[in-house]
């Protein structure tokens, strides 16, 4: 299932601003919180808040029900699910098939080339062999 450019945009656009983030992490944190609750948490006006509301829930970002006379709020993890899904899906696989690829290649090379014998005695370093010389 694959989202329309046009909501993506507004997922995006939801996201770009840190008002709209602070209030999807208010919702997450207090699932069913009323507008009240969440306008305490900013100095801005109660137009500005239901404002950015309004753009989450036009994203679909923001979910709220109707309470008597309050809304509550729930976030919805949908819209950035599916963004990521797009993406890492596509991109998860081809590079899987990268590192699954470099791995036969070194494991054939490691295959084909024995690796050195081991004497035993440790090789000094160059640091300590120019201090030897005279």
């Amino acid at each position: 299932h694959i989202m329309k450019l046009d909501h993506m945009d507004l997922v995006f656009q939801s996201l770009a601003h840190p008002a709209r983030r602070r209030i999807l992490d208010l919702v997450q944190q207090a699932p069913g919180c009323s507008v009240n609750a969440l306008c305490r948490h900013f100095k801005t006006s109660r137009i500005a808040v239901m404002k950015h509301l309004k753009l989450l829930e036009a994203a679909q970002l923001i979910v709220s029900q109707k309470a008597g006379r309050t809304r509550q709020l729930y976030f919805n993890v949908v819209p950035i699910q599916m963004i990521y899904d797009r993406w890492t899906t596509e991109y998860s696989s081809f590079w899987a098939s990268k590192v699954a690829d470099l791995k036969e290649k070194i494991e054939a090379k490691s295959r084909r080339s024995p690796a050195a014998p081991r004497t035993g005695k440790k090789r000094k370093s160059s640091a300590s062999r120019l201090k030897n010389k005279p």
